[in-house]
């Protein structure tokens, strides 16, 4: 029996101000619960529309439990549908992107044919559907038509960035981002054209842990020092001697921040927002110190002027979290999403973009990162991987009930704001979103 389904005073209960109790992560039946509730009322990253570039084309991901499809429409509008024929429910497609033949989703079942906005086109022998009652008759309710299209999902396109929330009332998009979308504005603007393309493919990277745990380490800056000490501090110790005035590789550059010291995290800064959305990097992050590229810099000011070129370049956040699927790297034109499977397996999605507009070499950095950084061959991966699946599985001791969230907490506190980047409210605020998301009234498929 659900302990948590039907009482949502219990499922705010495993949330104070100062803690969490262990079975936010551990237990099978909140995982269903996230992904009957949290997941639907939540906007959740679907993918980038480069992806589909002319009308026809489509990418297919998960959001929870439910499979849907991104898709240009013939009118170019990209549109969110669901991933399922209104007949017998049999998936539309299966690849993970491509084009549809002859401007139409077709069934590979029975043949039903949809056109690229959703609505039916075509059910072979037709009439043997003559006087049906419709009672019953599928996603769209009882006593409806059962010859019907594809519900389209709500869905927002904010510079590029698709976004969709499953629920039919909810928060609205703006409401639910508000000022956090200033990480997405910063990564676009960093173009000279202000258009980003997803370059390449996908690294994907199985992790034996919560996804929530993922999320929260994103902006967790008191675990590099001590994480990344076997990765990035070898690297900084052999690199240390290197005489001063030593030209740095690409890869020295982006390792070695990784073990700047507390000091330097804490100042970083942090600024928080309503809704779960963080970011890192208020006043300068490990991207800060990257050597400048002449040609690149010449591209923005001939595009934006010198003081707003300046001032876009000036910003170097670290990991904005758009809570709770899409992390983005803006100084480095990287983002990472989750998508979970089960209570302890998680997959990180990592994309490379490209800065429309700007100097090859600037794509080469981004993609050394993603190598370097996220990827599963990667150095500094291997680090969280390891802590991740150590807390899984620690979690697993009845030594205690509780995970704490205390450091720099103070009763009263707002977990909103600007804070010192080694203080634990984003990860206060994501918990206080989970809750909310978690017991908000609307529909669900509970």
């Amino acid at each position: 029996m659900n302990r948590y389904g039907a009482d949502p005073a219990s499922i705010r209960g495993l949330v104070r101000p100062d803690r969490i109790h262990r079975d936010v992560y551990l237990d099978p039946e909140l995982f269903e619960l996230e992904m009957t509730r949290l997941w639907r009322n939540a906007w959740i990253y679907v993918g980038h529309d480069s992806q589909i570039p002319a009308p026809g084309d489509f990418y297919s991901a998960q959001i929870g439990r439910e499979p849907v499809i991104m898709l240009r429409g013939a009118d170019s509008k990209v549109r969110v549908l669901p991933n399922r024929c209104s007949h017998k429910g049999t998936r539309l497609v299966g690849a993970t992107h491509g084009k549809c033949q002859g401007g139409v989703l077709r069934c590979p079942y029975h043949g039903w044919t949809y056109r690229l906005d959703g609505t039916l086109r075509s059910v072979p022998l037709k009439s043997g559907y003559a006087g049906a009652t419709g009672e019953g008759a599928g996603p769209a309710g009882e006593g409806a038509d059962p010859l019907h299209g594809l519900a389209e999902i709500n869905s927002f396109n904010y510079r590029g960035f698709v976004f969709a929330r499953l629920a039919a009332q909810g928060v609205g998009f703006h409401e639910f981002f508000g000022d956090s979308l200033s990480s997405i504005d910063n990564m676009v603007d960093r173009s000279p054209a202000g258009r980003l393309e997803v370059a390449g493919g996908v690294l994907r990277y199985l992790h034996d842990c919560n996804w929530k745990m993922y999320v929260e380490n994103l902006n967790d800056a008191m675990h590099p020092l001590v994480a990344h000490e076997s990765s990035a501090g070898t690297a900084k110790r052999v690199w240390s001697s290197q005489a001063a005035d030593t030209p740095k590789p690409m890869v020295i550059e982006q390792f070695t921040p990784f073990v700047n010291d507390y000091e330097f995290f804490e100042k970083m800064g942090v600024r928080v927002y309503p809704n779960g959305h963080s970011y890192t990097g208020v006043n300068f992050s490990i991207h800060s110190s990257y050597s400048s590229v002449g040609e690149y810099e010449r591209r923005m000011i001939a595009a934006y002027g010198e003081a707003r070129a300046r001032a876009i370049l000036g910003e170097s956040r670290h990991n904005t979290v758009y809570y709770p699927s899409l992390t983005i790297k803006g100084a480095i034109q990287a983002i990472r999403v989750a998508r979970p499977l089960a209570v302890d397996k998680t997959v990180i999605e990592s994309w490379t973009f490209r800065l429309v507009g700007a100097p090859e070499e600037m794509l080469a950095r981004t993609a050394t990162y993603s190598r370097l950084i996220n990827a599963p061959t990667s150095m500094v991966g291997h680090d969280d991987l390891h802590c991740y699946r150590a807390i899984q599985e620690g979690l697993a001791s009845a030594s205690g009930d509780w995970v704490s969230l205390h450091r720099n907490f103070s009763p009263g506190d707002s977990v909103t704001g600007t804070f010192g980047a080694t203080n634990e409210a984003p990860m206060r605020g994501q918990y206080q979103a989970w809750a909310e998301l978690m017991t908000r009234d609307g529909n669900t498929a509970a």
